[in-house]
């Protein structure tokens, strides 16, 4: 089987990003804006609300070492998939929580994972699912910003919580 690719939205794309970067079987997730009407959209466009586009990770895997079904349940542990258009105190359209398939069988896949996690959340899950469009790779400063910037204040206030309760629930997964 070759390797596949997975867009997913979760608020800030530095949470995510620092932990699917650490996943067995992940080649490479990278920082983005998607699903928008912008043309090549800037950091400064996105933040603005007026591109349309999410902040989003575009993942690199191997689905015979872990699988887009995994994938979908870090998302669910990185953010609170109940939270519409914000997650803590970023707000605005591009923080919204969302799965973009690139194919039907992700589709099927999402739609049915997001159908069997509503029964664990008592508020509604407001994770939109929808059709990938052209994914824009984020400004070079935004790629492995945790990794790069672990001491700034976001980092250690946002970031780090989420890539630890991660490193922990998923330490099978864990690249060292």
């Amino acid at each position: 089987m070759s390797n596949q690719t997975a867009i997913f939205a979760a608020g800030c794309f530095w949470c995510i990003e620092a932990v699917y970067n650490r996943l067995k079987g992940v080649h490479n997730a990278t920082s983005g804006y998607i699903n928008g009407h912008t043309p090549a959209p800037t950091y400064a466009e996105v933040c603005s609300g007026h591109s349309g586009h999410a902040e989003a990770v575009k993942i690199e895997f191997d689905p015979e070492i872990i699988s887009y079904r995994t994938l979908l349940e870090v998302l669910f542990t990185l953010h609170d998939p109940t939270q519409l258009n914000r997650q803590g105190h970023d707000v605005g359209t591009q923080y919204r929580s969302g799965i973009y398939y690139l194919d039907e069988a992700q589709k099927a896949e999402a739609q049915a994972f997001v159908q069997e996690m509503a029964a664990h959340y008592p508020q509604p899950i407001a994770t939109e699912i929808a059709a990938a469009q052209t994914f824009h790779p984020a400004e070079a400063y935004h790629q492995h910003y945790f990794a790069n910037n672990p001491q700034a204040g976001y980092c250690q206030m946002v970031v780090a919580p989420k890539f630890l309760k991660a490193r922990t629930k998923y330490a099978d997964l864990w690249r060292g």
